[in-house]
């Protein structure tokens, strides 16, 4: 052998006759054979000595050492005096490495040559022989120093460390009986260099129960100085990085006493599993309460409870009765501390499910809040509830096989009907063991007794709609629904379609600032002069009519439909030289000798530019030489898709006017033109006349513009039409856009949630222009129960907590860009305020119940965000019902629609959410998962995109292309 071998292995041993020689011949079983071993002898009083002999004597790669260090760091310490090689080790006397491992850990820092150490994944090893899963710790590749600061993230013997850099760092600290690995490897990452991580579990660790980790007083006090040590300067390590020498970072709450408190966790988890409790629940304190943390409470309770338990995770539910107790009474210490029983609940339901998803159910699981169990799919019995369950997690057998998983709340007892349509629905059986009676019931009818799950569900069904009959808020009908666009239709019996249009009086909002605006121009673009006799076409309900008779001799009214021409000849009784006829102007011959014929807002609903032509020359034979023909006509994007105009399905005033001015014997003398829309005066050219310029004046828009109006225009032009994408484009999946805030301020902690008006109008404007449209989430459903594509280019806009600001900002701008969203309430703080983000600021104001009503008269949709905003997976599964059930009957109340629909407050859900929401009376349900939906999705479990305000318009429009693509 070399007289400096490559590796230098350094093992320390006391008492260890029962496992040395597995440690020695892992070392034995290397691939690479340059690497030497020392021994080293802490005191040992059995066979110990003997056996290290028996190894020096048969491979000289073995050396023997012997001290009185009585501490592993102390004799690990002597080892490394005597050591040669380039890379230490250190393997304890009853642990092992995999055959691969000083071979692969090698190549590693062989590809990296700045590495200062590499290493890899490991698995404990419990008394029974049993494995636990693999484990490795990604983050000491990506930031070291900040990792090991905070907790010891490695095994010991899952290590090789460049030998100098251990030496001049001074080795172990013998002053800790416990954590000195931690310790000396929070020194070397302090030294700012690169770590090498072999992602294989390649070391082996042996779990006993005499071992000093689970001396869990003694663990806490070094790491509590392990911990300080790393949130400040260490002057034993002489060089550190810049960014190490004060110590770690202590950023969003990743403080010296939050480590501290995380490792005090596992402890206290460990002396649960060991039937102990030596850890001060108030050492805890310092633990994150938030709702995103429970999972990771769960997470290192449940590590904890392996060693203490001394288990592997397939083994902890059947061992609940050792620990159970314990374990919650920790739990519940946990909502006290946080001041939030719901948050202890949480973790309680998160580890439980850890537990149950390792378990095989080979007899039932009673835990503290889920009962585990296996049930015959085809003969079930009743089961009645344990006291304190209200979680069912089940194995569905056949025939001895497992073939499905159920999880659901359960509020009573689960009948045998309820486990056979739970089966049936799980694909594993049909309901041939049912009785008819029981067949023909949807699942939440079945006739059953008070104490059974859905007798108690019906319980609280009934609860909830006594509320909802006490409260005062009223009873309201809805308001009508809005008007389609006018130019979309036709119809091929001209005079019903017409006829139908007016069945309703002022069917065009003829007295608003907009129309009338718009009268005036026309009266401004009047030929100068005195005008004999006129006809006015399509005069409607006779509002421009009043308005035009004054300034002409003789007016005759026509229109199509003889409600409208009844209504008009009331509105100008008064005038006595207007009359008034029934002419439909397309197929009737027109009088003639006009000096004036005016025709507004009409020649879209005709069938084609053939058919204006045609009709145009008929506007010439009317007129009389040198008469007039003015034209008022809105500006159509079938026209010029590059600017402004009206998303109607025909042709607008660019092609009337330039048809018109291309009819022999007319010539257009003078136009008035808007971003919106053009009046032209045309000139019948007598014999003589010599055609001129015509004079065009540009002028704005000064009056409001209403929502019936404003819904059809696309401003700025579009680069798609809705028609043209409906007609040409199908897809697989569409953007659920998840909106909360629209306001210009806010708390600075919940920016993220918060659009201004300015940039969801421009959201919105695109989606407008790009030839989207609104739908809502139950056509989402039924194109996913029947696997249909999408049409065109839908999107679902989604809002959760119906904050005023929604009624404010966001429903104008949804409105004028023809969109519409879905709304998802808080019922029990509705017209209070967002209680639940006043941690962050003031909170926001809610809309009224009375708002909620008058929106959805409006067209806005509206869905539960259920009860009272708190995350599901803290509550109880009776608690969750009422809010479900409760929530569901308050918006049907207000809005006069079923409410199918919710979204679960924070995106938090458990698997008990989806089945129980179904019962009570939901079938949409929007959770945590993100991306876009698509027809595969389940509906009771909806991904959205989340719109957020520190974003900019070119991120959303990403997003959203992303979709389409």
């Amino acid at each position: 052998m070399a007289s400096n071998p490559l590796v230098s292995i350094v093992v320390p041993a006391h008492n260890a006759e029962v496992t040395l020689a597995r440690a020695l011949d892992c070392l034995l079983d290397q691939e690479i054979v340059d690497w030497e071993a020392i021994i080293v002898d802490d005191a040992s009083t059995d066979r110990t000595p003997a056996i290290i002999a028996g190894y020096a004597e048969h491979d000289a790669r073995f050396r023997a050492l012997r001290s009185c260090a009585d501490s592993a760091a102390g004799a690990r310490n002597s080892g490394i005096s005597t050591a040669r090689g380039q890379w230490l080790m250190f393997l304890d006397a009853d642990d092992w490495v995999d055959a691969s491992f000083l071979a692969k850990m090698l190549a590693a820092l062989k590809t990296t040559p700045d590495a200062v150490a590499a290493y890899c994944g490991s698995r404990r090893v419990m008394p029974d022989g049993e494995l636990t899963p693999s484990s490795i710790s990604t983050e000491v590749a990506i930031q070291p120093f900040e990792t090991f600061a905070r907790r010891c993230a490695i095994r010991t013997h899952a290590l090789l460390v460049d030998r100098e850099t251990i030496v001049e760092l001074g080795g172990f600290d013998v002053s800790l009986r416990t954590c000195e690995d931690w310790d000396l490897w929070q020194r070397l990452a302090r030294l700012g260099k690169r770590w090498v991580m072999v992602d294989e579990p390649l070391a082996f660790y042996s779990v006993s129960p005499n071992s000093l980790s689970r001396n869990s007083t003694q663990m806490l006090a070094d790491a509590e100085i392990v911990i300080a040590r790393g949130f400040s300067p260490d002057p034993r390590v002489k060089h550190p990085a810049s960014a190490h020498a004060n110590g770690a970072i202590e950023a969003n709450g990743r403080t010296a006493s939050q480590a501290l408190a995380w490792f005090a966790l596992w402890n206290a988890a460990s002396d649960c599993g060991g039937g102990s409790h030596s850890i001060n629940p108030q050492s805890l304190r310092a633990l994150p309460a938030g709702r995103k943390w429970a999972r990771e409470v769960a997470k290192v309770v449940f590590d904890g409870l392996l060693v203490g338990s001394l288990s592997v995770p397939t083994q902890l539910a059947a061992r609940w009765e050792r620990f159970g107790g314990s374990l919650t009474e920790l739990i519940i210490e946990f909502g006290k501390i946080w001041d939030d029983p719901a948050a202890g609940r949480r973790v309680q339901y998160h580890l439980e499910q850890m537990l149950l998803d390792f378990d095989d159910l080979a007899a039932p699981r009673r835990l503290a809040r889920t009962l585990g169990i296996r049930v015959d799919a085809r003969n079930p019995i009743s089961i009645e509830l344990p006291e304190g369950i209200d979680q069912i997690y089940a194995y569905l057998m056949v025939d001895g096989r497992i073939e499905a998983r159920v999880q659901f709340g359960a509020l009573g007892k689960v009948t045998r009907s309820h486990w056979i349509k739970l089966a049936s629905q799980s694909g594993v059986a049909d309901n041939s063991n049912l009785s008819a009676a029981e067949a023909s019931l949807p699942m939440a009818e079945h006739p059953s007794d008070p104490d059974s799950h859905f007798g108690k569900l019906a319980r609280l069904a009934a609860e909830a709609q006594g509320l909802v009959r006490s409260s005062a808020e009223p009873l309201e009908p809805l308001a009508a629904p809005r008007r389609k666009p006018a130019a979309d239709d036709h119809d091929t019996d001209r005079t019903s379609f017409w006829n139908r249009r007016f069945a309703t009086e002022d069917p065009w909002n003829y007295r608003s600032p907009y129309e009338q605006e718009k009268y005036e121009r026309q009266l401004e673009i009047l030929p100068a002069g005195p005008i004999g006799r006129a006809l006015e076409l399509a005069c409607a309900e006779g509002h421009f009519t009043r308005q035009l008779a004054p300034r002409v001799g003789h007016l005759t009214a026509t229109d199509i439909s003889a409600i409208a021409i009844g209504r008009a000849r009331a509105r100008c009784s008064d005038q006595p030289n207007v009359e008034f006829g029934v002419l439909d102007f397309s197929a009737d011959t027109l009088p003639g000798g006009m000096d004036l014929i005016v025709c507004s807002e009409v020649l879209y609903y005709l069938d084609d530019l053939a058919e204006l032509r045609r009709i145009a020359k008929k506007f010439v034979e009317a007129l009389a030489p040198g008469g007039s023909f003015i034209s008022a006509h809105a500006f159509v994007l079938r026209d010029n898709v590059e600017r402004t105009g009206f998303d109607w399905n025909t042709f607008g005033a660019q092609a009337i006017s330039e048809t018109l001015a291309a009819t022999e014997g007319l010539v257009l003398e003078q136009s008035i033109q808007t971003e919106l829309y053009r009046i032209d005066r045309f000139h019948r050219l007598s014999p003589d006349d010599v055609a001129t310029e015509p004079m065009i004046d540009h002028v704005p828009i000064r009056a409001p513009i209403g929502i019936g109006v404003a819904r059809n225009i696309v401003w700025g032009g579009a680069r798609a039409l809705r028609r043209d994408v409906a007609r040409s484009e199908r897809r697989q999946r569409i953007p659920v856009l998840m909106y909360h805030s629209v306001a210009d301020d806010g708390p600075a902690a919940l920016a993220r949630f918060r659009c201004t008006p300015a940039a969801f109008e421009g959201q919105m404007a695109w989606l407008r222009s790009n030839g989207f449209h609104a739908i809502m989430s139950e056509q989402l459903e039924w194109s996913i129960a029947n696997r249909h594509p999408f049409v065109g280019r839908p999107v679902l806009i989604t809002f959760d907590d119906g904050f005023q600001n929604f009624a404010d900002h966001a429903w104008p701008t949804l409105r004028k860009n023809d969109l519409t969203a879905e709304v998802f309430l808080v019922t029990d703080l509705v017209g209070k305020s967002a209680q639940w983000d006043a941690h962050s600021g003031p909170p926001t104001q809610l809309m009224d119940a009375g708002m909620v009503r008058r929106l959805a008269g409006e067209g806005a949709f509206f869905g539960s965000h259920l009860a009272t905003h708190r995350a599901i997976d803290g509550l109880s599964s009776s608690d969750l019902a009422a809010e479900l059930l409760r929530s569901r009957m308050f918006i049907e109340r207000w809005t006069g629609r079923p409410t199918t629909t919710f979204a679960a407050p924070f995106s938090v859900t458990d698997r008990r959410l989806g089945r129980l929401a179904k019962e009570c009376g939901y079938r949409i349900g929007f959770g945590g998962k993100h991306g876009p939906a698509d027809l595969d999705c389940d509906p009771i479990d909806l991904p959205r995109i989340e719109v957020r305000g520190d974003r900019s318009l070119d991120d959303f429009v990403a997003t959203v292309e992303a979709v389409l693509e």
